[in-house]
């Protein structure tokens, strides 16, 4: 089986047998075809609110929700729609500025196991303010590296292209088993996967529609496939890459936008993070060998995120 290639470590590894080989070839092909239907497309956005918004579920997140959504306001997240999944901590009192200045809208979301749900929700309500619209977490963040805006970088796609896939770059805990919840997350953790991971997570083009009864809504923050004219289109990936099936593929090794994935963070904070319950799966399946089996991974650093730190501080007041 084999688990990694030269730009990407696979989420699920592959057996390069003739299945796979035929499997490439249809998908190579189907890619094609999607790429000269996709070459006819012309649109055009209405004056919208916002350029790029944020679709985000979350539950018992307090501590880490100043410092996401700062950071991505820095990169050119323009609006926030937060989906609040049951959450028993102080993250009213954390949004309620935000709220407050605009920047946040705030919907409560008692549903639980319903994440894909949330982001459907969110389409249908809130799409028409914004040219795109992306799905992430709140251990997530967004680094343009080509630009220094995410706009910047989502804008060449926009006439033609229905979704952009940004991949995931992996971080472990960077050693730490406990850390101090005050100080930053993008600061602390700078050791990660030497590859980037083949899966992340998607921003949709809201000039183009979307079907929620599509067979590919399953998990559409990860492959998000718009519509046009009644047919699906899969996302392209930031090399422009069409996304079907398993395919990914990357010109170079050092991409031009990334998503840093702070999956564990210390020690402990992973096993508060698997006893707060999830807004995607009733019975996390993250135990301790799933921790080990990231760690093994992070085998380098990557300090991308390092060039928004002084503007990240600033705009928190942080003095530590």
């Amino acid at each position: 089986m084999v688990k990694e290639n030269k730009y990407f470590i696979l989420d699920e590894p592959v057996n390069h047998g003739p299945r796979y080989a035929i499997r490439c070839v249809r998908d190579a092909f189907a890619a094609l075809l999607c790429k000269l239907r996709m070459s006819a497309i012309s649109v055009k956005h209405d004056n919208k609110k916002y350029n790029v918004a944020i679709c985000a579920i979350f539950k018992n997140e307090g501590p880490y929700l100043r410092e996401w959504i700062e950071f991505n306001h820095i990169v050119g997240v323009e609006h926030f729609y937060m989906y609040n999944n049951n959450s028993e901590d102080d993250y009213l009192s954390i949004l309620e500025p935000y709220i407050a200045s605009g920047l946040v809208t705030l919907v409560d979301w008692p549903h639980n196991q319903k994440q894909m749900e949330s982001y459907m929700d969110c389409i249908e309500r809130f799409a028409f303010e914004t040219k795109w619209l992306g799905f992430i977490d709140i251990d997530e963040f967004i680094v343009p590296k080509s630009t220094d805006n995410i706009y910047d970088f989502l804008k060449p796609f926009e006439k033609n292209r229905g979704s952009v896939d940004i991949y995931w770059r992996l971080y472990g805990s960077s050693g730490l088993v406990d850390r101090d919840l005050d100080s930053l997350v993008v600061e602390d953790f700078t050791v990660c996967w030497p590859k980037y991971c083949d899966i992340g997570k998607c921003f949709y083009n809201t000039a183009f529609g979307f079907d929620p009864a599509s067979p590919h809504t399953r998990q559409l923050h990860h492959r998000f496939w718009s519509n046009w004219n009644g047919k699906d289109l899969p996302p392209v990936n930031l090399f422009d890459k069409v996304c079907v099936g398993s395919r990914n593929v990357a010109t170079q090794a050092d991409f031009p936008i990334q998503i840093n994935h702070y999956f564990t963070k210390s020690l402990k904070e992973y096993a508060m993070k698997r006893s707060k319950g999830d807004v995607y799966f009733s019975v996390n399946p993250h135990d301790e060998e799933y921790f080990y089996e990231h760690e093994m991974k992070c085998t380098a650093a990557d300090y991308s995120a390092y060039k928004y730190l002084i503007k990240l501080k600033t705009a928190l007041k942080y003095e530590r």
